[in-house]
Order: structure tokens, then C-alpha cells, then sequence
């Protein structure tokens, strides 16, 4: 029931009706796939070098330990390179909800000791990444990939 009241809301919201729209819809919807397919291959990869396709040029990058948004694919870029480095252990996605061109991936990993949880929010523009935004909890964890971030971002430069 929540599936048909989703695809409504977007065939209304889209202004479109009958067949097509529908079709189009889910077309919109392999098209979005595609880019959470390419970043589970990234992260996978240990290669960042697939980001560069894969992020929009606008991307925007929320980060769980800088309180404003890093605009632009470059940042973007540097954060989420930085990340996939920094979280290279056991880190696993373990849950993942997909509505419309947006996609929650809860994750876990454990560094230095510390359990840490935390979702990957993703909004997509056709097959590219427009928007990323990490949340992490426990609190200690939060400090830790704080710790962790910096000192690859700062290596980094």
C-alpha cells in the first residue's frame, strides 16, 4: 500500500498519467539503481577513482563532523576518498532502503575498538550522486571518525 501511494505521489507530482508515466517511473528508478549499484562498486573496489563519473558537478557532501555543506564535485570528492580510506576495514552496508531518486544505507564498522554505526543518505539526478549526507552514531564514534577524517584529509593535501 505504501508502494502505490509513493508511485502516485510521483506520477502527481510529475503531472503525467496512465501507461507511460508508469513506465517512466520505473525506468527513472533503474536509472537511480544504477548509481547505488556504482557506488556499492566503488566502495568495494577501494578505488575512489569511480567517484569521478559518479558525482554530479553540484554535488553537495553533508559530513557527520563539519557543521556546513561541502558544495562541488572536487569536495565532495576529497570527503568521500578520504572516507572510503579511512573506513577500509570491516566496514558493511547492512541495510538499504531506496524511494524515488533517494537511497538510505545503514552501515557498521568498528575502528580502533569502536562500534560504529551510521547511514549514507544519497540523492541521485539520473546516475549521478547529488547529494551525500553521513550520520554516525554513538557519540564516541562521531569523535573518532572526526579524528580519522582530518588527519587523512589533511595527508591528503
Amino acid at each position: 500500500m505504501a508502494f502505490a501511494r509513493s508511485l502516485c505521489s510521483v506520477l502527481t507530482a510529475r503531472g503525467r498519467g496512465g501507461d507511460g508515466a508508469m513506465l517512466a517511473t520505473f525506468e527513472d528508478r533503474g536509472v537511480f539503481m544504477n548509481a547505488v549499484s556504482k557506488w556499492h562498486e566503488v566502495m568495494s573496489s577501494g578505488q575512489p577513482e569511480g567517484l569521478q563519473s559518479l558525482l554530479h558537478e553540484d554535488c553537495v557532501f553533508w559530513s557527520p563532523v563539519v557543521h556546513t555543506a561541502q558544495r562541488g564535485k572536487a569536495i565532495s570528492y576529497a570527503y568521500l576518498a578520504a572516507a572510503q580510506q579511512v573506513f577500509n576495514t570491516d566496514f558493511r552496508y547492512v541495510r538499504e532502503v531506496v524511494e524515488g531518486n533517494h537511497a538510505v544505507l545503514e552501515f557498521k564498522c568498528t575502528m580502533d575498538d569502536i562500534e560504529i554505526n551510521g547511514v549514507d543518505m544519497i540523492t541521485a539526478e539520473g546516475d549521478q550522486i547529488i547529494e551525500f549526507k553521513v550520520m554516525v552514531r554513538p557519540l564516541k564514534a562521531v569523535h573518532k571518525v572526526h579524528e580519522k577524517m582530518m588527519a587523512m584529509l589533511e595527508q591528503a593535501k
